[in-house]
């Protein structure tokens, strides 16, 4: 997933600069800051994290933006910008925090423990949804630094009972890649460290935007744009902007105003919200229930719909400025409190725009809706109309290392190439050609029906005693397959493969179609807000919605966009402390690593050896592409005596996970798979690969884990399958770790094999 570093976060991909992109007020503001300054200004605020409480930098940065309109920050961090003075005194607000974590505890082998900031309030699904995902911490620098959630390896659930629940606290742990308390104070990190969601941000076909902070911070996007294109000459009195801290804890930022800041009437800009309990409807709360394109709203508490006072002349200006509004419900601004609430204007509006998935990794809000709210503000504040806005394109991640067969890269360098290219079983055809093009030149491997990638390394003459061995490692990665296209255009998609959905659903998502990739959401199931929820099962038969922003099949279609094509999680390679990473996909790109740098190191075919290397394709769905090229070899009487399966070792290396078994460490080598599901190793042939190791100076270790391997699909032709891998946390997650080291072991153990077994 794309670093907060690489993103908008306070511009919510691009929507900030999509508003700034938008031609000036037709009379430009006297005071205004200049377009470019500006927009430089605002986009520096890519790296701003907001967790309540913590939004100084976000504060700060603000008020840099805006310095020429000489803000006022207090002491909580609110940001105050006033234009005019004397009657009538209005007042615009919009909230900047969004819900996180603050580091409560560091635990001796080097995790993080967490409290949620805000406490209460948030749906049943929040702690859930960060479960296995990437995170960012702040350090004490004030640089934000990667980790990762820790999550339950699904291979190492079968069979396991009373496992450990991902929506209670006591569970989540937070990976930097530290194996000490000392490591992680070291880098920076202590109690009181913000930690919040490293998630992308996506524009859904130019007409929706999504991403972890979208509800929460459009209204301070919708003031920044506001303040830009006001003209001070036209403001009549006195008209404050404010953007408030700590709205999710209390609302302490807008207490704080509505305390110190006179105003005749104020508005408040932000996302509507739940109330109390429907009546006669267990588990539910009312709510506001209007679609992201529904123009803007009014948030009322209300429900007889009846217009007075303030909402009443919004209402009436937007409609004479053909500015689609509605209302909608939305609860209390102030929440209950042991201390005595300040009053509202008598004059004030809540105005805000539909939200859908709140308080998600997935928050979506439409563009025309936005681009609406600001053009009511500017009406209210000077009566001018302003032009309309140019979309913008989200900035893209930054690019890996481009492949060469020049010179060997680093397993760490071909990891950021290969884990950053997709294939999902059966379409593995891109990672496909990224192997080819990280083999040296010497190298010239065949694609056969199957789709796997074949090199022969070695060729011994008929009647030696070498025997053959073909070493294997698979390209395909989890995801899930387009089934069909929905009337409302949201794409219907299934998956054959072990994926715990709490993973994926209520995340964003690529859609790859035969015209490029897509940006989308995976929506979460039906009654995700009820306390009862629970997480449907994952099986063939299982459909899932997937919306990439068209609402009709046409739409869909003009996107490129048909069954069959596949789904997948945005990812990055994400270096952490030391040398551990994260990025989805490791299982089976490390493995893929291993041979290529294996075959660097061979420095060129091998003499009176018979070895072959094999990239295969459809391990996930179930060993598809070994079992055809077992199945071939068996027939023309070429079956390997050995294989060797490259392949995960999910290792309980975790605190979520039992040390009963899989109990291999990052950072101590590679692992002889000596038992998973589908294979067990002679105790004697672990001792030989592991003497072998041992006398090279590689660091091994072997042990018992769960799932399959390719290597199984060869035993029934007369093949001795001896798997290997390296320790894996989290599998089949976005929140995958290892240590580079392990990996480098692994290519190490390859090269040895291929000369020498």
């Amino acid at each position: 997933m794309l670093r907060r570093s690489a993103i908008a976060v306070f511009l919510l991909a691009a929507s900030c600069v999509f508003f700034l992109s938008s031609a000036p007020a037709q009379t430009a503001p006297s005071r205004a800051l200049n377009p470019q300054p500006l927009r430089q200004a605002l986009v520096s605020l890519n790296t701003a994290i907001a967790v309540p409480g913590y939004e100084s930098e976000l504060s700060s940065s603000l008020a840099d933006a805006f310095q020429s309109f000489h803000p006022v920050t207090d002491n909580l961090g609110d940001v105050i910008i006033t234009f005019g003075s004397g009657s009538p005194r209005r007042l615009i607000v919009a909230p900047l925090d969004e819900p996180g974590f603050v580091v409560s505890g560091i635990t001796p082998d080097g995790y993080l423990r967490v409290q949620r900031l805000p406490q209460f309030g948030l749906p049943p699904v929040f702690n859930q949804l960060y479960a296995a995902q990437p995170v960012e911490v702040r350090i004490a620098s004030g640089k934000w630094i990667n980790g990762v959630v820790a999550g339950l390896s699904v291979h190492l659930q079968p069979g396991r009972s009373n496992a450990p629940k991902s929506s209670d606290l006591d569970n989540m742990y937070v990976d930097i890649g530290a194996s000490s308390a000392e490591e992680v104070r070291r880098a920076g990190v202590d109690i009181l460290s913000p930690v919040a969601l490293d998630c992308t941000t996506m524009d859904l076909s130019s007409q929706f935007v999504a991403g972890p902070a979208v509800g929460d911070r459009f209204g301070a996007i919708a003031l920044a744009q506001a303040i830009s294109q006001i003209d001070p000459a036209k403001v009549k009195g006195t008209l404050a902007f404010a953007f408030v801290v700590q709205q999710h804890t209390g609302a302490r930022g807008l207490q704080r105003i509505l305390t110190t800041i006179p105003a005749d009437e104020l508005i408040y800009v932000g996302a509507l919200s739940p109330g109390a309990p429907v009546v006669g409807v267990e588990n539910m709360r009312r709510a506001p229930r209007r679609e992201p394109g529904s123009g803007v709203l009014l948030g009322l508490e209300g429900t007889n719909g009846v217009l007075s006072g303030l909402p009443a002349d919004l209402y009436q200006l937007a409609s004479n400025s053909n500015i689609p509004i509605s209302t909608d419900y939305s609860s209390e601004l102030l929440p209950r409190s042991y201390l005595p609430l300040p009053a509202f204007p008598d004059r004030w509006a809540h105005l805000g725009i539909a939200v859908a998935w709140p308080d998600t990794p997935v928050q979506e809000i439409a563009t025309s809706d936005l681009a609406q709210l600001v053009s009511l503000l500017i009406n209210y504040a000077n009566g001018s109309k302003p032009a309309a806005p140019k979309a913008s394109t989200v900035p893209a991640s930054a690019s890996p290392p481009t492949p060469s067969s020049a010179k060997p890269l680093p397993v760490s360098e071909i990891l950021h190439i290969l884990t950053q290219t997709y294939g999902v079983s059966g379409k593995e055809g891109p990672v496909r050609e990224q192997v080819e093009r990280l083999l040296p030149s010497w190298a010239s491997p065949d694609t056969d029906d199957a789709g796997n990638l074949i090199l022969q390394v070695g060729t011994a003459p008929a009647g030696t005693k070498s025997p053959r061995i073909l070493v294997v490692a698979h390209l395909d990665e989890i995801g899930f397959t387009v089934k069909s296209i929905s009337k409302d255009g949201r794409l219907e998609v299934a998956s054959d493969e072990g994926e715990d959905l709490s993973f994926y659903l209520g995340h964003p998502a690529l859609v790859h179609s035969a015209n490029g990739d897509h940006s989308a959401i995976m929506e979460l199931p039906p009654n995700w807000e009820r306390p009862d929820f629970a997480w449907p099962e994952n099986d063939a038969s299982a459909a899932f919605r997937v919306d990439v922003g068209a609402r009709s099949p046409a739409e869909a279609a003009r996107l490129g966009i048909q069954p069959g094509d596949t789904v997948t999680i945005p990812k990055l390679y994400r270096p952490l402390l030391g040398a551990r990473a994260n990025a989805r996909s490791f299982d089976d790109r490390v493995g893929d690593a291993a041979l290529i740098s294996a075959v660097w190191s061979l420095g060129g075919p091998l003499q009176d050896r018979d070895v072959t290397f094999v990239w295969s394709t459809g391990e996930e769905l179930g060993l598809v592409g070994a079992s055809k090229l077992a199945k071939r070899l068996a027939a023309e009487g070429r079956a390997p005596d050995y294989v060797f399966a490259v392949d995960t070792f999910v290792s309980s290396d975790s605190p979520l996970e039992s040390k009963r078994f899989a109990d291999a460490d990052l950072g101590r080598g590679f692992v002889v798979r000596a038992v998973d599901n589908s294979n067990i190793v002679s105790s004697a042939l672990v001792g030989k690969v592991v003497k072998l190791a041992r006398t090279e100076h590689i660091p091994v270790q072997y042990g018992v884990t769960g799932g399959g391997n390719d290597g199984a699909a060869f035993v029934r032709y007369g093949s001795v399958d001896i798997a290997l891998g390296w320790p894996l946390r989290y599998s089949h997650s976005p929140a995958e770790v290892i240590d580079v080291r392990d990996a480098d072991a692994l290519a190490h153990i390859i090269s040895v094999i291929a000369r020498s077994w």
